[in-house]
């Protein structure tokens, strides 16, 4: 038994590189941080993170957050039709072809693929060189759908609260009064490989009980599945931290009813639907909500008259180093008061060698840093601030 298993784990976790959705996510990260930094280039001349910070993120994480999920769908039986996973594949291209990466996240891919599963088995459906692929559908599998849904955008909410803030990237855009404004943005994929139950193989039920939930098949087989979880959003009236951990707890909390729901569909099936329309409404909203509220917030990031607000950090520049804080804002230099870029580089050249900053961090509290300043050291200190008057039409266009 122990060696059946072992060898459908590998099998399954091999057929991870043969998924298309493996290859197109890594393509799709490279597509966003090369946009990203071709964007941060006009805004300021200078790049933040480096155009491979995208795909940095890509995996990590979200195969920690795979792994859980995959524990808890095969501890308790979850089996997932074939179909289903093409399905979500396809959607998963179609949402793509939109550029609204947001479009990417579990709710709209295998929401989709949900509904469409649903269609397909009731017209008969076929795709080339599958033609049973819906024929052959059991609607008692239909269940575990909804749950597992429930699961990857819990594991989505995880992702956005623990990952989603860091490399946030600063944006020039012009205010509605015609002024330049900083913001962040943040454009960011995950994968997500899971581990699923097909219904047909060599894997036998180990214990009576398993699975928790069954649906009269006796074997099984396993199939790492890459699941793609897409992000956007701008942040211009809060930190860019408190604003997106703010909609990863909101994602979590949404997933969380959605799998209470979705259980109650082994017992009454239009619960199933019930759960997997919540889910996409429920992101919809979550989306739509945080957006107008931010809209109805004053810029945090705009040119004020006692100091110089950052926006962004250089990594690895003597800003970086000194430890200031997106947020932070710059009220002296070198014992000199400053409030815009002018006097900040004046008053950073009175002392070429060594750099004392006054800074009002984001409590409000007035803190000292200081550093020597070495040959090679960025000659900006790395601090991104909104642009003087004069330099936004280059700026922002």
């Amino acid at each position: 038994m122990a060696q059946t298993w072992l060898s459908e784990l590998l099998r399954g976790t091999g057929k991870l590189f043969f998924h298309p959705v493996f290859y197109y996510l890594v393509f799709l990260a490279g597509i966003l941080g090369v946009s990203r930094v071709k964007r941060e280039r006009r805004n300021f001349h200078i790049r933040v993170e480096d155009a491979y910070f995208e795909l940095r993120q890509l995996f990590p994480l979200g195969i920690a957050a795979g792994l859980i999920i995959s524990v808890v769908a095969i501890t308790a039986g979850i089996v997932i039709p074939f179909a289903a996973v093409i399905l979500a594949a396809l959607f998963t291209f179609l949402w793509s072809l939109t550029t609204k990466v947001r479009l990417l996240a579990p709710a709209y891919t295998l929401g989709a693929a949900f509904f469409a599963l649903i269609i397909a088995a009731q017209q008969g459906w076929s795709l080339p060189f599958m033609s049973d692929l819906f024929t052959s559908l059991n609607e008692k599998i239909y269940p575990s759908i909804p749950v597992l849904l429930a699961l990857l955008i819990i594991g989505e909410g995880s992702l956005i609260l623990k990952n989603g803030h860091k490399g946030t990237s600063p944006k020039l855009m012009k205010s509605k009064r015609g002024l330049t404004v900083g913001v962040h943005e943040v454009k960011r994929l995950w994968m997500l490989p899971v581990f699923l139950l097909l219904p047909g193989g060599a894997i036998q039920p180990p214990f009576e009980w398993w699975p928790v939930f069954s649906f009269g098949e006796q074997s099984y087989s396993l199939f790492l599945v890459p699941f793609a979880v897409g992000f956007h959003q701008q942040i211009q009236g809060l930190l860019p931290k408190e604003a997106v951990q703010l909609v990863g707890r909101r994602v979590i909390v949404l997933g969380a009813i959605t799998f209470i729901i979705s259980i109650a569909g082994y017992w009454w099936p239009i619960t199933s639907i019930a759960a997997v329309a919540l889910a996409v409404l429920g992101r919809e909203v979550i989306t739509l909500h945080q957006r107008l509220y931010e809209e109805n917030l004053p810029f945090y990031f705009s040119k004020r008259n006692n100091g110089l607000m950052i926006l962004g950090i250089i990594p690895e520049s003597p800003a970086s180093k000194m430890a200031l804080q997106v947020g932070e804002m710059v009220t002296k230099v070198n014992g000199l008061s400053v409030n815009n870029e002018k006097s900040f580089y004046e008053a950073l050249q009175r002392n070429r060698a060594h750099c004392k900053l006054e800074v009002l961090d984001v409590n409000g509290q007035i803190r000292f840093v200081q550093r020597a300043l070495f040959e090679g050291d960025h000659h900006e200190l790395g601090i991104l601030f909104v642009h003087d008057e004069k330099k936004q039409d280059s700026a922002v266009g």
